[in-house]
C-alpha cells in the first residue's frame, strides 16, 4: 500500500502555482534584462554618431564635400580639409594589415600544426601578453628604437634598390627620416598581430579532429589540410579576426602620432610623413576652442573615421556573406 501511495503521489502531484509563478517572473526578468542591453548598444551607437554628426555639421556646412578631398588644413585661413587624414589612415591601415595577418598566420599555423606541445603555451602567452601592451608604449618604442634603425639601416637600403625600379620606385624614393607612413604602419602591425594571431589560433582549434585526419588519411599534406579543410571551415572567423585588427589600425592614435611624421601633406612615397585621422585630433583637439570651425572640423573628421570603419566592417560581411550564399 505504502509503494502504491508513493507512486500516486508521484504522478498525480502537479508543481505548485507559486513555483511556475517564479520561474515565469525570473525569465521575463531575464529576457528584459537581455533586450535592455541590446538596444542600450544600440543607443550609445546612435548617440555617438549623431553627437559627431551634429558637432561636425558646421564644418560639412562650410566647405561642402570639397572637405572629404581637400589637403588643406591651415587655421589661420580657418580652411579645413579631410583629403590627407583620410589618405593617411587608410594607407596605414592596409599596410598594416598586409604585413600582420601573414605573419599571424604563420604563427597561427604553427602553433596548431606545428609546434611540440610544450612549446604552445608559452608562445601563446606571450601573444596575450603582446596584446596588453598599451599602445603610447608602442609609440615611444617606435620612436625611439624603430625610427633610428629605419632612418639608417632599412629605408636608405630600400631606397637604394626598390626605389630604382620603374614605376613602383616612386612609392620608395625619399630623404630616409625613419618616420612617415610605413613605419607607422610597421608600428601598427605590431600591434594588430597579436588580436589576428589569437583569433586565428582559436578558430584553428575549433576544427574537429576528424576533418583533419581523414585528409591526412588521404594522403594530404599539412599545408593541404590547411588550406583545404581548416581554412575553408573557419574563414568567417579568421576574416572576423582581421576585421578586428583593421578595426584597431584605423583608430589608433597615440602610437602612429609618434612615429608619422604628421605633415598635413600627401607624399607618393610611402617613407614620406603624413597624419592619420587619428593622429591629427589628438594633435589638434587641445588647441581648438568648443564653438569654432576648427573644432567642427575635427569633429567631422571623428565621423568621417566612424563611417570608414562601418563602411569596411559592412564590406567585410556582405563578401562573407555572398561566398557563403555561392
Amino acid at each position: 500500500m505504502s509503494h502504491s501511495a508513493t507512486a500516486e503521489g508521484v504522478h498525480a502531484a502537479p508543481p505548485r502555482p507559486e513555483m511556475r509563478r517564479g520561474v515565469s517572473t525570473g525569465d521575463a526578468v531575464f529576457a528584459f534584462l537581455c533586450r535592455a542591453a541590446s538596444v542600450l548598444v544600440l543607443v550609445l551607437l546612435g548617440a555617438i554618431i549623431m553627437g559627431l554628426f551634429l558637432g561636425g555639421l558646421p564644418a560639412f556646412q562650410a566647405f561642402g564635400a570639397a572637405f572629404l578631398t581637400s589637403t588643406e588644413w591651415d587655421p589661420v585661413k580657418d580652411i579645413y580639409g579631410a583629403g590627407v587624414s583620410i589618405y593617411g589612415t587608410i594607407l596605414t591601415a592596409v599596410l598594416a594589415l598586409l604585413m600582420a595577418v601573414p605573419v599571424a598566420f604563420g604563427i597561427a599555423f604553427f602553433l596548431t600544426e606545428l609546434a611540440p606541445i610544450w612549446l604552445r603555451g608559452p608562445i601563446g602567452t606571450a601573444i596575450e601578453l603582446l596584446a596588453a601592451v598599451p599602445s603610447i608604449i608602442f609609440g615611444m618604442w617606435g620612436f625611439f628604437m624603430i625610427v633610428p634603425v629605419m632612418a639608417s639601416t632599412i629605408q636608405p637600403a630600400i631606397i637604394d634598390t626598390l626605389g630604382e625600379v620603374p614605376v613602383i620606385g616612386n612609392l620608395f624614393q625619399g630623404p630616409p627620416f625613419g618616420t612617415g607612413l610605413f613605419t607607422a604602419a610597421l608600428i601598427l602591425a605590431i600591434m594588430v598581430l597579436p588580436f589576428i594571431a589569437a583569433i586565428m589560433r582559436d578558430v584553428f582549434l575549433q576544427v574537429p579532429a576528424v576533418f583533419k585526419e581523414s585528409a591526412y588519411g588521404l594522403g594530404a599534406t599539412r599545408w593541404e589540410v590547411m588550406r583545404r579543410v581548416v581554412l575553408p571551415y573557419t574563414r568567417v572567423s579568421v576574416v572576423g579576426g582581421i576585421m578586428l585588427g583593421l578595426g584597431r589600425a584605423l583608430g589608433e592614435t597615440m602610437a602612429v602620432t609618434f612615429v608619422i611624421g604628421n605633415a598635413n601633406r600627401i607624399s607618393a612615397s610611402i617613407f614620406g610623413p603624413g597624419n592619420t585621422i587619428a593622429s591629427i585630433v589628438a594633435l589638434e583637439f587641445g588647441e581648438s576652442a568648443a564653438g569654432s570651425l576648427k573644432f567642427a572640423s575635427l569633429l567631422a573628421l571623428g565621423f568621417l573615421l566612424f563611417v570608414i570603419s562601418f563602411a569596411v566592417l559592412a564590406l567585410s560581411r556582405w563578401l562573407l556573406r555572398s561566398r557563403l550564399e555561392g
